[in-house]
This record gives C-alpha cells, sequence and structure tokens, in this order.
C-alpha cells in the first residue's frame, strides 16, 4: 500500500472497530491507566494536525483551539494538557464533534498527501499512523476494562478471539553463542529497536507454546497466590494490598472460574492460553514451576522457532535504551525514552495487535503491576 493508502486504511479502522459502541461507552474512565474511546479517537487525530497539519501547511488554522490541551497525552514539548486520570471526565466536546474533528483533520491530511510532501513530512506521518495503530490496540483493553466492570458484563461486536493451544507441548533448544539483536532493516521501527548490536547467550530452553488456563488453574489450586517465597518481595505486596487471587476478569461461581471477555462471561476454557497478568505474576507461576521467563534477548533469538502473536509475553528485562540510542529532537523525542525506567519489556504481539504491526524486534513495555493489556506466560529452562 501507498502510505496515502495505510493512512486511509488505518483511520478508517478506529471507525469501523468503534461501531458497536454506544454513546454512552465513549467517555467512561474507570482506572487511572483507562482512556475513554472518545479521548484515543481524539488523541490519535490530534497526533496528526499537530506534528504534521501545524509544521508542515502554510497557514494551518486548527480545528479547535482547545483539543492541543484536551488531548495531549505526555509530550511536554506540545504544552499543557488535561492529567491522565481527569480524561474521564470530559463530556464535552461530544463524541459527535470527536468524530467532526477526525473528517477535518483526514481531509486535510488527504490533501497534503497529494501535494508531494518531504521525506521529513512522510517520516512522521508514517510514525502517525503506526501511533494510531498503537492506539487502537489500547482501545481494546480499555473497552475490556470500561465493559469488564460493569455489573451485568455486556459484550460487544468484535474478532478478539484466542486459539486453543496445541496438545504438542516441548521445548526449544537454542545455543550459546553471539547473536544480533534490534532493528536492521529498511522498513518502519520505533527509536527504541535501533542500536543494533551483539548479546552473547548461554544455550537454554524456551516453550513451544505459551502457558494455558488449565496450567494456571493448577497454580492457584497449589496455593500459588498465598506462598509468598514465589513472589518478588514487591510483587507479594501487590497483590495483598489489591487482594489479587486469579487474573485479570476471572470470576469463581460455585467451584467454577469463569472470565469476562468481550464475547461475555464465559467459563474459563483451560487449552487456551492464560492473560490479563502482571508480571509479578508470570514471574511467581514460573519459579512455582522450577523455571523462569525469558530475557527479551533470548526471545528474539528464539522467536523464528516459536509461534508468537496471541498474547505480549513477559519477559525477565527491564526496559533500558540499546547502545547508542538517541532521541529524536522536540517533542517525537519523548515517544519512548522517557519512559525507559522502571518498567518491564513484552516481545511478540496480540490478538489485538493490528495486522502488519508486529516484528520480532518490538518492544512493549509496561509497568510490572498492569494486567489489563493482553499478557501472557512463555517458560524457559
Amino acid at each position: 500500500m501507498t502510505i496515502k493508502e495505510q493512512y486511509q486504511y488505518t483511520r478508517s479502522r478506529f471507525l469501523e472497530i468503534c461501531k458497536p459502541l454506544k454513546t454512552e461507552d465513549y467517555s467512561v474512565q474507570p482506572a487511572v491507566f483507562v482512556s475513554p474511546p472518545k479521548w484515543h479517537l481524539a488523541h490519535s487525530t490530534w497526533f496528526f494536525e499537530q506534528f504534521v497539519l501545524s509544521k508542515f501547511v502554510e497557514n494551518y488554522q486548527v480545528f479547535n483551539e482547545d483539543f492541543a490541551y484536551l488531548f495531549n497525552s505526555y509530550y511536554n514539548h506540545a504544552g499543557k494538557r488535561v492529567l491522565r486520570p481527569n480524561r474521564g471526565l470530559m463530556t464535552r466536546p461530544s463524541v459527535d464533534e470527536v468524530y467532526k474533528y477526525r473528517d477535518f483533520v483526514d481531509l486535510k491530511m488527504l490533501a497534503f498527501l497529494d501535494n508531494n510532501p518531504s521525506q521529513n513530512a512522510l517520516k512522521v506521518i508514517e510514525l502517525g499512523i503506526n501511533h494510531e495503530q498503537q492506539h487502537q490496540e489500547l482501545f481494546y483493553y480499555d473497552i475490556t476494562y470500561i465493559l469488564g466492570n460493569q455489573p451485568t458484563f455486556p459484550t460487544i461486536e468484535n474478532k478478539i478471539e484466542l486459539n486453543t493451544l496445541s496438545s504438542q507441548s516441548d521445548f526449544i533448544k537454542i545455543p550459546e553463542g553471539l547473536y544480533e539483536i534490534g532493528y536492521n532493516g529498511n522498513g518502519f521501527c520505533y527509536d527504541n529497536e535501533l542500536g543494533n548490536h551483539k548479546v552473547f547467550l548461554q544455550d537454554f530452553e524456551i516453550s513451544n507454546q505459551l502457558v494455558s488456563n488449565g496450567n494456571y488453574i493448577d497454580f492457584i489450586e497449589a496455593g500459588g497466590y498465598q506462598d509468598f517465597n514465589l513472589w518478588h518481595a514487591e510483587g507479594w505486596d501487590f497483590i495483598q494490598e489489591n487482594n489479587i487471587m486469579a487474573p485479570l476478569y476471572w470470576h469463581k461461581v460455585n467451584e467454577t472460574w469463569f472470565q469476562y471477555t468481550l464475547n461475555g462471561f464465559v467459563p474459563v476454557d483451560k487449552n487456551k492460553p492464560v492473560t490479563h497478568i502482571s508480571f509479578y505474576e508470570a514471574f511467581a507461576f514460573a519459579e512455582w514451576k522450577q523455571m523462569r521467563l525469558p530475557t527479551e534477548f533470548e526471545w528474539e533469538v528464539a522467536s523464528k522457532k516459536i509461534d508468537f502473536g496471541q498474547l505480549w509475553e513477559w519477559t525477565n528485562s527491564a526496559y533500558l535504551p540499546y547502545p547508542n540510542f538517541s532521541k529524536a529532537p522536540g517533542a517525537l523525542g519523548e515517544y519512548n525514552g522517557k519512559f525507559m525506567i522502571n518498567q518491564m519489556v513484552l516481545r511478540g504481539a496480540s490478538v489485538a495487535t493490528v495486522k502488519n504491526h508486529s516484528r520480532n524486534t518490538y518492544r512493549n513495555f509496561f509497568h510490572p503491576d498492569m494486567r489489563w493489556q493482553f499478557s501472557g506466560i512463555r517458560l524457559v529452562k
């Protein structure tokens, strides 16, 4: 696809996945880490207006002077903004106004793309397309949390469905050696994937599949959430303080485990991969199995031999810069670098990841207590 076609496809896809929503669904923020769907739609639009149209189109007039304040996320270079916990307090602008904002910016962007934009502009547009794809995945995390915390567990039409795991569980041997890590191609990647470098790895064995719900129920029933020996001190404090005894969205009803998904409140399928777990829980499960989580370098080396893409997979690696990492000047330099502290790396992709958005060098990252994303476990020994 041309970059114009990529832009059109990405923008129209967000509208398509929002079609099942009711108007009341758009503005809800039940937790600090959740953003309302309306905010995602507007923020991803503001990105193009702020970093493309306002910069590269002469005499461009913004749609609404207030929107930069309302829909900036964390770009200090772009000015003041509504604090993240307050995104759900905005009943105005209305949903209709946000959709008009998208239409306005799309018309301006398509005209700009038809006017032979510079290479610098095209690079920012490509980043903006990938940025919107990230927000489309975050939308699925957020709407699952929004609906999954309502008394009636409502459903919406969606294509988010985990596949049953293979019964052929095995471990793949990876020999020790010096391996190349990081992105080294000609396509798009984020700056945190750059800094191609070599890493020496000891030999290891990695599971050919993710941990199943059935395996995780065994961990629960064996007292995994009651045995402090399995947990980091911080993880133990986290589950004690928050009374966590199972993955997010799991509920025990008449001695049977159920879970909420966008397809409803259903019995836990023991043959599907366990998801919505924190790094703390993934680590504790690995300890219980007397194994461990892979480092992000082990995962990348092994990625050509495993089937990934159902869930983002926790690694035992802190989110740190690669050698020679450098931030772009200005606001776009805030995209990744300033978050390289107190977070853990996840690798792979998930069922909510936009097609062609994943690659084996992609470095996702979350705080170790986060559970609302589509996360899973792969073991190493």
